[in-house]
């Protein structure tokens, strides 16, 4: 059976750098870019990414299905990086409006995210395929001032527990410095 290792930190922590180091030697790797070329912004940190990453590396970008694009690739290891920035793009890929939704609604939103992580996590270990997955922690920061802030902190926290949960490792990286939490 294949298994899942979560990579977690704050921004600008070196989780990114961390996962692509714990695949450096690996040739047979996916990488799965969640990010949306967006702005000026985001596109400089795609492209930071880029140059960085392991040129033999296949790559896919996108957020949603990815059960589906495990399932039908060759590569045995996937890289998913980030998964705070694919819920975000589940969150607002419909418009809604966060100030007046509803618990339900919210709920209903949760529910989803946590079933398109379920079914990637089940595909890469139903493929015997090693999936690391990269994360941020958005628990340690100051409360959102914003209902949309606290939501995506309130969901990328549950997102994040069972993750870690459905790991068999999980590191926390903080100033660049991985520290092994379990396995």
């Amino acid at each position: 059976m294949g298994k899942a290792i979560l990579v977690t930190g704050g921004s600008r922590s070196g989780k990114s750098k961390y996962a692509e180091e714990l695949l450096k030697d690996k040739n047979s790797v996916l990488y799965i870019a969640t990010a949306i070329d967006l702005d000026d912004e985001m596109r400089d940190r795609i492209n930071k990414h880029k140059e960085r990453r392991n040129k033999n590396w296949g790559t896919f970008e996108g957020y949603k299905g990815l059960d589906k694009v495990i399932e039908n690739c060759k590569e045995e290891y996937i890289l998913l990086d980030c998964v705070t920035i694919m819920i975000t793009n589940f969150l607002v890929e419909k418009e809604r409006d966060f100030d007046a939704i509803s618990k339900d609604e919210i709920e209903r939103l949760q529910r989803n995210i946590e079933e398109e992580f379920n079914a990637l996590i089940e595909s890469a270990k139903k493929k015997d395929k090693t999936l690391v997955m990269v994360t941020n922690e958005v628990g340690l920061g100051l409360v959102p001032e914003y209902r949309l802030g606290r939501i995506f902190r309130d969901i990328a926290g549950i997102v994040n527990q069972k993750l870690a949960v459905l790991s068999e490792e999980v590191y926390l990286v903080t100033c660049g410095i991985p520290l092994k939490i379990k396995g």
